[in-house]
């Protein structure tokens, strides 16, 4: 992302800080934060909330931090001391902490401790003008796929990791396909965890009908070509993918995790299905693809509410009020 944010006029800078043990990571970054005369500092990330917060703290600046994930207790003993390390820091050290969700807020103040005051909600924002006048790609983006233009497309976008779910998806690709013989499931991205997703589609005997796309610049335009989302996943802070399917207003399956629930509104403009419910997946997807006046209704919602609660311009205007406020209260 360097390059696309030094293209907005803004430098960036890396510190190659590789591991918490090195010993001149924390001099290095407090003195980079004094060259470039700092007012604030805004950590994401486990390596950032640690050292940036301590450094902060060092050189009397306000600190903010944002919380993209939700933290586990049950990881191994290294990433649990890192875990600890982390809580601490945003504890102690850190002035406000945002969270992507409230039910991520919720669970890290169970989990670090932390004062209720000092961890806020702020929903992740996309920018809906990447959205507009989309529909006119459809069938440029189905040609170069090769899916027919009146299939039933069936998309997720996501990491390949294993606790995505889009195994899960893949073993319920043949009931649904039972159903509407003409649907294709389309899997946008890469991952650790695509061979084990390649292996399932084999197993599953629905070779034919699974494309994946790889790492791809232009999701709008998938979207655009897709008839529903969906969303599998065993374990989300707020996924940010589900508001960019709501923009492109396609309704969404996706399971009750995390701060999904926050997102989807049940038959308004999605469904849920529990986590690893293969049954309940198909089920969701068949009613969908069984009713494309529903489709369309939820897909209107959908964008109704991305812009109420998800708008980049909201979000951004929330963002810069708490920075003021920060600054206002260390008399900067």
């Amino acid at each position: 992302m360097a390059d696309e944010i030094r293209a907005l006029g803004i430098p960036v800078r890396c510190l190659e800080i590789k591991h918490l043990r090195d010993w001149n990571a924390m001099p290095r970054l407090v003195r980079y934060l004094r060259e470039i005369g700092a007012d604030l500092v805004h950590t994401q990330l486990e390596f950032a909330n640690i050292l940036g917060n301590i450094a902060a703290r060092v050189l009397h600046l306000p600190s903010v931090c944002t919380i993209h994930v939700m933290p586990s207790p049950e990881v191994k003993t290294k990433s649990k001391f890192h875990q600890r390390l982390e809580w601490f820091a945003l504890k102690y050290f850190c002035n406000q902490v945002i969270s992507v969700s409230e039910e991520a807020r919720e669970h890290h103040l169970r989990l670090s401790g932390a004062s209720p005051n000092q961890v806020s909600t702020l929903y992740n924002g996309i920018d809906l003008s990447n959205y507009l006048n989309i529909d006119r790609e459809r069938m440029n983006v189905r040609a170069e796929l090769g899916v027919p233009p009146d299939a039933n497309l069936l998309t997720t976008v996501a990491v390949l990791r294993q606790p995505k779910g889009i195994q899960y998806m893949i073993r319920a690709l043949p009931a649904v396909l039972a159903s509407n013989p003409n649907t294709v499931y389309l899997i946008v991205g890469n991952g650790s965890y695509r061979e084990s997703l390649v292996e399932e589609v084999n197993k599953s005997g629905v070779g034919n009908r699974v494309i994946f796309a790889g790492m791809r610049k232009d999701v709008p335009r998938l979207l655009a070509a897709s008839d529903v989302f969906v969303l599998p996943t065993l374990t989300e802070a707020l996924p940010t993918v589900l508001a960019e399917a709501m923009a492109a207003k396609l309704p969404i399956v996706a399971s009750r995790v995390g701060g999904i629930p926050e997102m989807i509104a049940p038959g308004q403009n999605g469904c849920f299905v529990e986590p690893e419910d293969v049954d309940g997946l198909a089920r969701a997807c068949i009613q969908l693809l069984n009713d494309p006046e529903k489709r369309a209704a939820m897909g209107r919602a959908g964008s109704n509410i991305v812009d109420q609660k998800f708008n980049i311009e909201r979000q951004v205007g929330k963002l810069e009020e708490l920075y003021m406020e920060q600054l206002r209260a260390y008399g900067k």
